[in-house]
Order: structure tokens, then C-alpha cells, then sequence
């Protein structure tokens, strides 16, 4: 072999590797996805004081994850001017179920 074969196999080697240990996954609570079945009751959560003066409380939700459902707890959040918050919910439609919400809008 010459070296510029060696080296073109080399780095095709290391390209290889490189791109074998990329991972595409969606987002946790995917969005477009329908869902079977109905998600469960939402939890019981207990709202301590928030860590500024203007933070809201977000409140936690189900999202699917890995073909069942997974609570996410409530979290503080800071206000963002211009925005509002649209909570999490699951709509019944199609025979099954899909996630709205849990988005800033302006």
C-alpha cells in the first residue's frame, strides 16, 4: 500500500467511528406523536416560594418518553416581557392522544 492509501484508509477509519457515535433522537415529549393511551392523573405538587419576586410557577406534566409516560416536576420561571406561557395538555383526537402546549408565545 502507498501512503496516501494509508492515509485516505486512516482518516475514512476515524470518519467512520466519528459518525457511528452520532445519536438523532427527538426531544423528550416529542411533539406530533399520537399516543394510545391516555395519560395519566397529573400529580400533586407542592409550590414552595418562588426564588424572585416575578418568577411563576410552571406546573410538572406527563410526556412520553420511550413508549410510556414520564412525570417531569414544576419548576420556577422568570417572566419573559412580550411572551406568555401556554401550559401542557393532552387532547383526545384522532382515536388517540397528542400533546399541546408548553410553549412562550408572543
Amino acid at each position: 500500500m502507498t501512503r496516501h492509501a494509508i492515509r485516505a484508509a486512516l482518516a475514512a477509519a476515524l470518519l467512520t467511528a466519528t459518525l457511528s457515535a452520532c445519536v438523532v433522537a427527538p426531544a423528550p415529549g416529542y411533539y406530533g406523536e399520537t399516543v394510545y393511551a391516555a395519560p395519566p392523573a397529573l400529580q400533586v405538587e407542592t409550590v414552595g416560594v418562588a426564588p424572585a419576586p416575578g418568577y411563576f410557577w410552571i406546573g410538572g406534566g406527563w410526556f412520553w418518553e420511550g413508549g410510556r409516560y414520564a412525570w417531569h416536576p414544576g419548576y420556577w420561571s422568570a417572566p419573559r416581557p412580550g411572551y406568555r406561557w401556554v401550559p401542557r395538555t393532552w387532547v383526545h383526537a384522532g382515536g388517540g392522544w397528542r400533546v399541546r402546549g408548553g410553549v412562550w408565545v408572543r
